[in-house]
């Protein structure tokens, strides 16, 4: 066990609140950090985030605040939880406060608009003095509020600043590996959403396991090969920041993204269908992201295409189901390896 740290969390969502009371209850002291001022008086009332993890008790050892050089001041390792979209904003923000050699453990799952950037690329650029370390697995904030046995991965490049990170966040009920393809590890977390969408769509229309097995298997192939295109190792892509976030999300109610897909199956367009999740649906932003990643890179991603069809070209679903099955026939072995050779 670690002694005792000073922890700011930056983000106070559903994720954010999960990892405070995980490190409150591990004897750490953590500051987190929103910028809504009736979150935090919640927080630091109630003791409970009632619209995002309802019925987790804060322990005491949580502080929230509104000020965030309060929150970053004196601290030994600051986490980043924000919404994926916010994250560049959020690390321009804080940058002047943060100390030289400051580990930034970034916890969102995602890939910028535009850029194709991974969010450790986004926090370097911003806070060019910090070490990274992501933060990624199958971990539903819900179940990780109710100390459910979890298992995730810390990567970085740097393995020392990894360690160390497990080392804060291990717990009885939360497991936590080390991996130094940071590359692999963000890619695998944020593209999973995307197949997510496709799985929630997939049920739905009305399909059954078969149709979700497929979709995941053949998901984490796609997933992989662009990963290997950018530099990831393709190990990566079968352990728990790849086909484990995979599983989770495409299976769980707790997953947004598949809650999405679900009512965009059931023929809702996408604006009804993110407005009626209520929360930030990152599936939608990094379809779009990886469809403009595959074709930069030339990688074959036929349920990535798909997914981008139906969520912005109004394709019908069911016609996107139809048309990955009529594909070309391919070799197994030929399928997964399509274009890595380059």
């Amino acid at each position: 066990m670690s002694m005792s740290k000073n922890i700011a969390i930056i983000g106070a969502g559903s994720w954010g609140t999960a990892l405070s009371v995980l490190l409150a209850k591990s004897g750490h002291s953590v500051k987190m950090w929103s910028i809504f001022k009736e979150e935090v008086e919640m927080i630091n009332k109630v003791r409970e985030h009632i619209d995002k993890l309802p019925g987790v008790l804060i322990p005491n050892g949580v502080k929230a605040t509104d000020d965030v050089e309060e929150a970053i001041d004196n601290t030994d390792l600051l986490v980043m939880v924000v919404p994926s979209h916010t994250v560049r904003t959020n690390a321009k923000e804080i940058s002047k406060y943060v100390k030289d050699g400051t580990i930034v453990v970034s916890c969102s799952k995602g890939i910028e608009e535009g850029t194709g950037f991974r969010l450790s690329e986004i926090i370097k650029q911003e806070i060019p003095q910090c070490e990274i370390v992501a933060l990624s697995g199958p971990s539903h904030a819900e179940e990780v509020g109710k100390d459910v046995p979890t298992a995730v991965v810390a990567a970085s490049e740097n393995i020392k600043a990894a360690e160390y990170v497990q080392d804060i966040f291990m717990s009885p009920k939360f497991r936590v590996y080390t991996n130094s393809d940071i590359i692999g590890v963000e890619l695998g977390g944020a593209l999973k959403n995307s197949i997510a969408l496709c799985a929630g769509i997939s049920d739905g229309l009305g399909f059954g396991d078969n149709t979700k097995a497929a979709l995941m298997t053949r998901g984490i192939t796609e997933i992989t090969r662009l990963g290997v295109s950018m530099g990831a190792r393709r190990e990566t892509f079968a352990g728990l920041a790849g086909i484990g976030d995979l599983i989770v999300t495409c299976t769980s109610m707790h997953s947004r993204n598949r809650r999405a897909g679900i009512l965009i199956g059931q023929g809702k367009s996408l604006k009804e269908a993110v407005d009626e999740v209520k929360m930030v649906v990152e599936g939608v932003v990094t379809t779009k992201a990886a469809y403009e990643l595959a074709m930069k890179k030339d990688v074959v991603m036929p349920i990535t295409t798909e997914a981008y069809n139906v969520l912005f070209k109004g394709k019908n679903a069911k016609q996107a189901v139809a048309d990955l099955m009529m594909r070309d026939k391919k070799n197994e072995a030929e399928a997964i390896d399509e274009n890595t050779w380059l």
